[in-house]
């Protein structure tokens, strides 16, 4: 059968009916329009297909030509079903959101939507906040501006966001379909750094195009007081900013510190990357190159530092330096610092070649990780010489350190009644001046909490039973005293002290006649050892042989002791009229009583024989006498001891008219006598009287601390002390032998305060060296390597004023010290010293900075740092002079602030001569 032809009147009603659509879709969304118009808000919904293949929306149904009918022969289908003319792409991908204070109008003619005064409109992930904003949608473009007020100022500038982006540009334009804008003088933030762009060019979400850029971390974006300009230059958010030729302008004034290309990072997380080299001058060392290296950001959680340094004599250093953190768990970081060092030249007398290194790490556990299992660290050990010898350290203070510590530890809590304790600890002291090494390799401590066996299961405790209470403790030690020279050597192992001991003390307490409060107890201990000696007379080398013995050995001990104390409070009170209303005295007396017996098993003899072979006499020894902890008493003791504490405050009357009540002061925090009476001595039986007391005065501002030692026996002629009170022998009744005396006094203005939180990392770096965290030794300071010292949060500035200003915010510190000796009658003042440190702001960003001190003794001027600091804005500039001493130098630095930045910088330091 043939294919009918279609007639021409079935194709010119077919044609009507798609006209007639058409004006009904025009009519309709034209309609819409004018709705929204009502509403401040407006949704524009996605543009929907105008005609469906098999009906459309009109009423007329329309006859379906046989072209579009269904074939005869099934497996044959009509080319025409499928259209080959593309789709148009809608409008809009996306709901369209915007509203106006003021207006907001829909031109149809033109075919644009305009939004006035505190316009918005929001598109996909698109927000645009201006004064005016016009919508065109024919062309899918918005354009974006502010609004000029009657004073002539511009207003409203537009804010552009898209993602985590946003720019602050006078004007914008920007295509809805290919995300691509034209952005005028604008302003954008990206990590720290601001971007001033005269043209911007949006090329998509992730690339933009700059001409004649200013790349600045200033605070100002209307007048930086340093910009890289950028002629042009490519940015990817977030990642990286790509630029040709670029040169720093200061002041608006061109420089020639420039690049023919360069590139800077844009990253919100820790990336790896080249750590910029110092250059600088040594007088000794020649040239070097500080503190170059790379950083490696491992992860999230660790990091690493590799430095290097290297001098044209040949010195070398290397610093690796971690830290690492696991939130609510842990934090810490590790240094290891190796100089190699060469002095002089090779040929020459005073040539020399050492090897010096430090170690430090810290570790500190959250709180909240385990309360019941902790652990700590804390080490800072190296060659002795580190700090005095080091030329890449961390801070001039610590050249005056002369003890590194460290100590790790872990401790483990079982919950329970009782309670079981355990720690393990390891420590290190180490003197820099006799380098001498004390260690423990570990320590073990357990203890088992007090244990109460007749006290009832409800209720307090009452009376001498119910009180008595029992513990357990034991301790174990492996002790080594070494040398620097044999550190980390096996040989210092050879001299090791291993031992363990253990203690269980019994006490109990009561109240007797109401206001006294008796103490009793007992304490057992065992001690054990696995090395004893044993010592012999060798008559013909005529000398003690000393023998060694290797194995298991314990000895046993046991004393009692009591106590009875009371508190006895005494009130003078002189009148409410007076200027001191009362003074009120707080005295605890105490008297105690030790008794211990001998424990001669203990003690063994061996009889000194001459070379005639006569005993001349007989020495008696423990074998124990190389024990950790001590050695048994051979001698039966008895002893009282008494002490009395003192307490002194007043009431006096307010200066402040409006007070109603009266001010209470401290007069004495506490005045302290103590001394002791041995019943079962034979001479001497009355100990030295020892005297402490301290106060502070002047609003708390100064502290003040004594100390002395009252001794009532007299001395000989040879200047030994007799059994004869110096009273007897002519003298006053208490010999004075050593006093002591310190006075910190700190005074500042009461508008000083000071942030310094640019150096609070320093600081904690100082203070695990060794360092002084009242700058009496010199403010700490990181000249080797800011970068990993200062902090980068960017604090607040205050505006500087413009007017004249009277504020001079400055503190400042004093420290006196005083030590007298006269046990022997040398009569003897062995050390006196007087020490200061201050900060002056001379302007609210100038500051100056001094600290030093005078040796009263020795008459001479002791540690000496000098220094001032200017706040520069967006950089930093400081000096600082160690005027005396070896290590005299100065120090000069000026760099830019911000951490993205901070490898521009200048540094010159400038070391003392070399000493003919």
């Amino acid at each position: 059968m043939a294919i009918q032809k279609p007639s021409h009147t079935f194709t010119k009603i077919h044609l009507k009916a798609l006209q007639t659509n058409i004006f009904q879709i025009l009519f309709a969304f034209s309609f819409t329009v004018l709705i929204n118009t009502f509403s401040y808000a407006q949704d524009v919904p996605r543009t929907k297909p105008v005609i469906s293949p098999k009906t459309t929306k009109d009423s007329i149904s329309i006859n379906i030509d046989s072209l579009v009918t269904k074939p005869v022969n099934p497996k044959l289908k009509d080319s025409t079903i499928q259209d080959s003319i593309p789709k148009k792409k809608e409008l809009l991908e996306d709901i369209m959101k915007y509203k106006a204070s003021d207006y907001v109008s829909i031109n149809q003619k033109k075919e644009k939507i305009y939004l006035y005064n505190e316009a918005e409109m929001h598109y996909q992930d698109m927000d645009i906040n201006a004064g005016v904003i016009v919508i065109d949608y024919a062309k899918n473009e918005v354009s974006a501006k502010g609004i000029i007020d009657s004073l002539g100022n511009y207003n409203q500038a537009p804010i552009f966001k898209q993602g985590s982006d946003v720019v602050e540009p006078d004007s914008l334009i920007f295509n809805t379909k290919t995300q691509k804008a034209i952005i005028y003088n604008s302003r954008t933030e990206q990590e720290g750094g601001l971007i001033i762009s005269e043209k911007t060019k949006k090329e998509n979400d992730s690339v933009y195009f700059v001409n004649r850029a200013k790349y600045t971390t200033s605070e100002d974006p209307d007048n930086p007081e340093y910009y890289f300009l950028l002629r042009k230059a490519k940015i990817v958010p977030g990642k990286k900013v790509v630029t040709g030729l670029t040169n720093l302008f200061i002041a608006d004034v061109p420089t020639p510190i420039g690049l023919p290309f360069a590139f800077f990072p844009l990253t919100k997380k820790r990336t790896s990357g080249v750590i910029f080299p110092t250059f600088g001058e040594d007088n000794d060392r020649g040239y070097n190159i500080q503190n170059g290296g790379y950083y490696f950001a491992i992860n999230d959680y660790v990091d690493l530092a590799v430095l290097g340094n290297y001098y044209t004599n040949g010195s070398y250093g290397l610093r690796l330096q971690s830290a690492y953190a696991l939130r609510y768990k842990f934090r810490g970081n590790l240094s290891f610092r190796f100089e190699n060092l060469i002095t002089s030249e090779r040929g020459f007398p005073d040539y020399a070649k050492s090897s010096i290194y430090n170690i430090r790490w810290s570790h500190s556990q959250d709180a909240k990780s385990n309360p019941n299992s902790r652990f700590s660290a804390s080490v800072n050990l190296g060659s002795s010489r580190y700090y005095q010898q080091s030329i890449n350290q961390l801070n001039a203070s610590n050249f005056l350190n002369n003890t590194l510590s460290s100590s790790i530890s872990y401790s483990k809590s079982f919950q329970g009644e009782p309670q079981v304790n355990f720690s393990l600890t390891a420590t290190h002291s180490q003197n820099t001046n006799t380098e001498t090494i004390s260690m423990t390799l570990p320590t073990f401590q357990g203890s088992v909490s007090r244990v109460y066996p007749f006290a009832p299961k409800v209720g307090s405790k009452k009376g001498i039973i119910q009180n008595i209470n029992l513990q357990y403790n034991v301790r174990g030690e492996n002790r080594i005293q070494t040398t620097d020279s044999l550190f980390f050597k096996k040989e210092m192992f050879d001299e090791a002290k291993i031992g363990m001991q253990h203690s269980i003390p019994i006490s109990t307490n009561f109240k007797l006649f109401k206001y006294l409060s008796l103490s009793t107890g007992s304490n057992y201990q065992e001690t054990w050892a696995i090395k004893t000696v044993n010592k012999k007379f060798d008559v013909d080398s005529q000398e003690v042989i000393t023998t060694e013995v290797n194995g298991f050995d314990a000895f046993r001990t046991y004393n009692f002791s009591a106590s009875l104390g009371t508190t006895i409070y005494g009130m003078f009170d002189f009148g409410e009229d007076k200027k001191i209303q009362k003074i009120r005295h707080v005295m605890r007396p105490s008297i105690s009583y030790n008794i211990s017996p001998a424990f001669n098993e203990y003690y063994d003899t061996y009889e000194v024989i001459n070379a005639d072979g006569l005993t001349q006499e007989e020495v008696e020894y423990t074998r124990f006498e190389q024990s950790l902890f001590g050695i048994p008493g051979n001698t039966f003791s008895s002893s009282i001891g008494l002490s009395l504490g003192n307490n002194f405050e007043a009431k006096v009357r307010d200066r402040d008219s409006t007070a109603t009540e009266a001010k209470k002061i401290k007069l004495l925090n506490n005045l302290n006598f103590s001394t002791s009476y041995n019943i079962s001595g034979d001479s001497l039986r009355l100990s030295p009287i020892r005297m402490s007391g301290g106060t502070q005065i002047l609003d708390n501002k100064m502290s003040i601390n004594f100390g002395a030692t009252l001794d009532p026996y007299a001395l000989d002629n040879n200047n030994k002390k007799i059994d004869k009170f110096n009273i007897e022998n002519g003298g006053s009744l208490f010999r004075l032998t050593s006093a002591n005396l310190t006075m910190n006094y700190t005074l500042s203005s009461k508008n000083f305060e000071k942030d310094d939180s640019q150096n609070q990392s320093a600081t904690e770096e100082s203070l695990r060296s060794g360092g002084r965290k009242d700058d009496l030794f010199g403010k700490p300071e990181d000249f080797a390597d800011r970068r990993l010292s200062s902090d980068n949060k960017d604090k607040e500035k205050e505006k500087p004023s413009a007017l004249y200003t009277n504020k001079m915010p400055w503190n400042l510190r004093l420290a006196y010290a005083v030590n007298y000796s006269n046990t022997r009658r040398q009569n003897e003042i062995t050390s006196h010293s007087l020490m200061f440190s201050t900060e002056i702001d001379i302007s609210p960003r100038w500051s100056v900075r001094a600290s030093s001190g005078y040796d009263l003794k020795n008459k001479g001027v002791t540690y000496t740092n000098l220094g001032f600091e200017r706040d520069l804005l967006s950089w930093r500039m400081s000096f600082t002079w160690i005027p005396f001493s070896s290590r005299s130098s100065w120090n000069f630095f000026i760099g830019i602030r911000s951490s993205i930045l901070k490898d521009l910088k200048y540094e010159k330091r400038k070391t003392r001569d070399r000493q003919l």
